[in-house]
Order: structure tokens, then C-alpha cells, then sequence
């Protein structure tokens, strides 16, 4: 699965640019599954059949990553840029990025007035080593993403693009391993979540699904000074109870608890004050659908440094297994 796992993080895929990861899915799920197709946002579904007695279940993780987009090109040929999704400028400077083109880039800072200020984005720029606009390759309206090498130290793995490219693993890995199950299940890879859940909506609409499980990362208070916050890498999957964006189904929740404590797998349970998920979306499609969130612990989200643990990946699998394998009844 690390395999995977790395060739999913270093792949490129800003939102609304997440062909190139969208292929390497389809070729992992295809002999998977009884029928895959792209719908007209770009999101791929995968569905295995159930035996007819169940329900009809969507499970979603996002392929898109967060990155930059240019914006204005001077006659140097620096890059001015935007931002797709959320980006913190604290963490940019120095930073390497990847255009589809192949490009690498460096992001760089103007001279500030204060430098003891974080400076803003339109402070920021990118040096792709140009002699003068007239040389570029890339231009107004071009999007990139963070480079950095996928890192296995054991069990604590560190990448760019954990968010969401670990929730795509953990879905692919749980269709390699569902054996039978009495549910349709339908393992959607959805496109542009970080600029706001909109390949979710439009999957979530067209499958029209009884159960819906989004499977994404979440913040932790596990380090020095951190925001107080009960998840913590290695502990397990995060149930999430809460985010920004929605309320978890209480009958989705305890239905993840109950399988974790029948399984013997370790769980925590997450309130996320700043964020949200696929779920969100899925939640209020159509008349509304009965959602949870597994969220794997991730340390540094929305960074080109992402770490988590693997233990926790692998106990998200076994998680979603041992749900799918087994009736599901919503008190």
C-alpha cells in the first residue's frame, strides 16, 4: 500500500487539474470493480455490487490538492500568484512548485517593511529561473503544486498531498480487500474539494446514495504548543462527531464506533473547529443523506510537509471493511 501511496502524493493534481491522479486511480480500481465511469465534473466513480439485500452506499475522498495559480507575469518574468484553496503564507516561502508542464519553480519574497509581519500572498512571488517574460513556458492562469518526495520512516509517513491522496488510498485499498458485502458500494474520487466540496455535490446528487462515508485528514493537538484538540497521530481513526461545515448522522457515527469496538480496532473521536469535508456536501444532496467522516490525524495540513501515521491508514481499512461487510441499520 505504500506504493500507492506514494505515487498517489507525488502525482500532480491542483483542483481542476486532477486528471493525471484520476488516471492512476482508474487503473487501480478498474479490474476492481463492476463498473467505473467519469461524470461531467471529472469524478470517478467505481461501483462494486452488493448481493441486493443492502443499501446503496457512496463512499468519497477527494484527488484534488491544494496549489497556486498564476495571476500576472512581469517583464522579468516573475509570476504574481493566487491561491486554490487554503494556503498560509507562513509556510510558502522557499517552497518549490510543480506546473503540468513540468516547470519547478521557487517562491520567493519582496523586501518587507516589517519583517517580523507573515507577509501576505501578493507579497509573494514565483522565480522560475526566467531571463524575461518572452522565455516562459507557463503564463496567466497556470496552476501548480507543491513538489516534495513522499518519506517512509516506518510507521510515520510524511508527503505533500496527504489531503486528500491518503483518502483515495485508503478507498482503493478498501476495494482491493472487500470480499462480499450485501451493499452497492460506490467509491467516488471527487474533484475539486479544496475550493469548495463541489465535485461531492454534484457525485452525491447523481448516485442518490441511502449512506454516505467521506474519508479525509484532520488537524491534531499532538504537538508542541498545539491548539487543544483530542486526536492524536497513531491513535486510530477519527470519528468525527463535528466540523465548521456540518453535524455528523448520530446513526452513521455510532454505527463507526460500534464497528470499531466489534472489531477490536482503536478509534478517537474528532471535533473540528476550522474545516469541513466531502461530507459536508453529501449530507444536504438532495433531500438529504444519513453522513459520516473517517478522518485520518495528519499533522501540518495544507503544507508541502504533510505527516500521519500508517497504523492509522491501515485501521481506517480494516474500519470501512468490517462496516461494508455487514448490514447497516441507523438508529
Amino acid at each position: 500500500m505504500k506504493k500507492l501511496i506514494r505515487n498517489l502524493t507525488e502525482t500532480y493534481g491542483p483542483s481542476g487539474n486532477e486528471a493525471r491522479v484520476r488516471q492512476l486511480i482508474e487503473e487501480e480500481v478498474r479490474p476492481l470493480s463492476d463498473q467505473v465511469r467519469v461524470d461531467s465534473m471529472g469524478n470517478l466513480i467505481a461501483l462494486k455490487e452488493g448481493d441486493g439485500s443492502g443499501r446503496k452506499v457512496m463512499l468519497a475522498a477527494h484527488m484534488d490538492e491544494i496549489g497556486v495559480i498564476v495571476t500576472h507575469v512581469d517583464e522579468k518574468g516573475f509570476l504574481r500568484f493566487g491561491a486554490v484553496g487554503g494556503l498560509r503564507p507562513l509556510v510558502l516561502i522557499g517552497s518549490r512548485v510543480l506546473f503540468a508542464n513540468g516547470v519547478t519553480g521557487t517562491i520567493g519574497v519582496e523586501k518587507l517593511d516589517s519583517p517580523d509581519k507573515v507577509p501576505s500572498l501578493d507579497k509573494l512571488y514565483i522565480d522560475v529561473g526566467a531571463v524575461s517574460k518572452d522565455t516562459l513556458s507557463v503564463g496567466v492562469g497556470d496552476a501548480a503544486c507543491f513538489v516534495r518526495p513522499f518519506v517512509d520512516q516506518g510507521n510515520r509517513l510524511t508527503a505533500k498531498a496527504f489531503d486528500d491522496r491518503i483518502g483515495c488510498a485508503i478507498l482503493i485499498q478498501s476495494l482491493r480487500t472487500l470480499a462480499d458485502s450485501p451493499h452497492d458500494v460506490y467509491f467516488v474520487f471527487t474533484v475539486q474539494e479544496e475550493v469548495g466540496l463541489r465535485g461531492a455535490r454534484t457525485s452525491a446528487y447523481g448516485v442518490d446514495p441511502d449512506v454516505g462515508i467521506a474519508v479525509d485528514v484532520t488537524t491534531t493537538g499532538d504537538t508542541p504548543e498545539a491548539h487543544p484538540m483530542a486526536v492524536s497521530l497513531g491513535n486510530g481513526p477519527a470519528i468525527k462527531v463535528k466540523d465548521s461545515g456540518m453535524l455528523t448522522h448520530p446513526g452513521v457515527k455510532n454505527l463507526l464506533i460500534d464497528t470499531a469496538e466489534r472489531l477490536g480496532l482503536p478509534y478517537q473521536i474528532e471535533v473540528l473547529e476550522r474545516g469541513t469535508t466531502d461530507g459536508d456536501a453529501m449530507q444536504v444532496s438532495r433531500a438529504g443523506v444519513p453522513t459520516g467522516v473517517i478522518s485520518i490525524a495528519t499533522r501540518y495540513v495544507h503544507t508541502p510537509s504533510e505527516m500521519l501515521d500508517y497504523n492509522d491508514v491501515l485501521n481506517s481499512v480494516k474500519l470501512l471493511e468490517g462496516l461494508l461487510s455487514n448490514p447497516i441499520e441507523l438508529a
